[in-house]
């Protein structure tokens, strides 16, 4: 259309000019077509057309249901305690995945700055053109021997890491069998594949060894699950998933991006936690964007081969431009830290912070899902998700604590939720200060007295 539309523009501007004494100039004939096409649209005007009214509709919905997600403006570095516009002073934030605190570590920032200088801001290129520097290599590496894997690959986030992988690796006569609460980049990323799909109820292992069986005329069986469940806080029962995955002959794929770094001894995720070493766990997919110092970037770690069948596959790998040079330089010493004294020392602060405030919530009454020895992901259950907006706001408001409410389509309808994150930059007193204003809260709205979900 665009051709045809400008073809006769420009004839009949040719004929006009070779008639006159004085030619058109291309700018003058251009803006002439452009004119054509913005009066020669659909007579119906946007605010009137059916797409307007449905999606207007749909916001309306989520106002009145209170699902709606506004979002709040930071004006500060991140960090236990932030600016947020609006507000008079700083307040306390127990919504980030900074769990290690690390997203604005004097050492993490330095580092930044000074690939910055020395490896500039961007490579405007795809990995396999001319976007591949030392630094990423080094930081595959760092990936590499941090986890104890054969190879690993970055991404320009999780996300795309887990868009990439099932595509590249699964074909129609293979079977992916799913937790029911996987991530939506690892639902979205099974759905691009062409491979048989099948969802396990969430962490049921018998459910899991039906599906298993099931599969078993498939080429290759794959089981997919989070190593720790972004809303629930569970970690998957890694033991049980690999007896399975031995006993039905399939392979295992974990995301690990609400564990790297704190989740084990070392910081490893979740096979580490439950002290599994399996030949069965071929990938583990994680984010640079959480407790490895916030900014962007994921990856794929686990088998050479596999690493190097997504390099020539994988779509947003091939497709994306290369991690930022101050990012790829910043995580690598990230994992500098994860390695060392200090990073021992900070896992030991995040999980001493989480006790405490889960064993503090579970005495005053509420409802927290995973209970005293549960990770630092801590959904205090609501039910309603108006309530858990208006708490929220009220946190915020009243005492200064920025929390989120989670509801559909984020977690199940009536699953409504607040989620609280720790962090090893908090004090004691910012997690006292925290609980002393949910039972506040939870007084005024008669919540300690609720039947548990």
């Amino acid at each position: 259309m665009y051709r045809s539309g400008l073809s006769t523009i420009l004839a009949s501007r040719l004929s006009y000019t070779l008639s006159k004494d004085k030619p058109l100039s291309v700018k003058e004939i251009l803006k002439g077509y452009y004119s054509m096409q913005a009066t020669s649209g659909a007579t119906k005007s946007w605010t009137g057309s059916t797409l307007y009214h449905e999606l207007q509709g749909t916001l309306d919905g989520a106002r009145q249901s209170g699902t709606f997600k506004a979002e709040r403006v930071i004006t500060s570095p991140q960090g236990s305690k932030v600016n947020v516009e609006g507000t008079s002073s700083s307040v306390l934030n127990f919504c980030a995945n900074n769990y290690l605190g690390l997203a604005n570590h004097p050492k993490v920032v330095e580092a930044a700055k000074r690939a910055l200088d020395t490896r500039g801001f961007g490579l405007a290129s795809v990995r396999f053109i001319c976007g591949t520097q030392d630094i990423h290599k080094e930081l595959e590496k760092k990936v590499t021997d941090f986890h104890g894997t054969e190879d690993t690959i970055v991404f320009p986030s999780c996300f795309d890491a887990n868009a990439g992988f099932f595509e590249a690796i699964l074909g129609p006569e293979d079977a992916v069998i799913s937790d029911e609460l996987n991530h939506a980049s690892i639902i979205d990323g099974i759905r691009l594949c062409k491979a048989q799909r099948l969802r396990y109820k969430h962490m049921d292992m018998e459910d899991l060894a039906g599906k298993l069986e099931q599969a078993q005329k498939a080429r290759i069986r794959l089981i997919a699950t989070d190593g720790v469940f972004s809303m629930d806080g569970d970690i998957a029962p890694m033991q049980e998933i690999c007896r399975l995955a031995e006993k039905y002959d399939a392979f295992i794929f974990v995301d690990e991006c609400h564990s790297t770094g704190f989740l084990g001894r070392k910081g490893t995720g979740t096979a580490e936690h439950w002290n599994v070493s399996s030949d069965r766990i071929i990938c583990i997919n994680s984010t640079l964007g959480k407790a490895l110092g916030g900014a962007t970037g994921g990856f794929s770690t686990g088998k050479k081969l596999i690493v190097d069948v997504l390099r020539q596959k994988a779509r947003p790998y091939l497709f994306s431009n290369t991690l930022a040079p101050s990012v790829a330089a910043a995580s690598i010493t990230v994992f500098d830290i994860l390695s060392s004294k200090e990073g021992e020392e900070l896992r030991e602060k995040l999980w001493k912070n989480t006790v405490h405030f889960r064993s503090r919530m579970e005495q005053a009454g509420f409802d927290v899902r995973g209970g005293v020895h549960g990770p630092p992901i801590v959904p205090v259950m609501l039910g309603d998700a108006a309530l858990a907006s208006r708490m929220a706001d009220e946190m915020l408001n009243e005492f200064g604590i920025y929390v989120i409410g989670f509801s559909y389509p984020v977690v199940p309808q009536g699953r409504a939720r607040i989620r609280v994150q720790l962090s090893a930059a908090h004090s004691t007193d910012d997690i006292d200060k925290l609980v002393d204003a949910f039972i506040s809260l939870g007084t005024r709205h008669n919540i300690l007295t609720r039947n548990k979900l």
